[in-house]
């Protein structure tokens, strides 16, 4: 997901996307702390998403 899609979502969206991110993230956590995660990579990557959305949140609040 790169910033041009979030950027168009509205905010209930971004907040959606935001809890479906957070959820996946722990899933991760607790794959890889089980030693069942296959590709370790995708908690970078779940971790990245999740700033760039609360990034767009914030930007989106600031300019009400």
């Amino acid at each position: 997901m790169n910033a041009t899609e979030l950027r168009a979502k509205d905010v209930a969206a971004l907040k959606q996307e935001l809890q479906e991110l957070l959820k996946t993230h722990f899933k991760l956590r607790m794959q890889k702390a089980t030693q069942q995660l296959q590709n370790t990579a995708s908690l970078r990557q779940t971790r990245r998403d999740i700033a760039r959305v609360r990034t767009i949140l914030t930007e989106k609040a600031t300019t009400k």
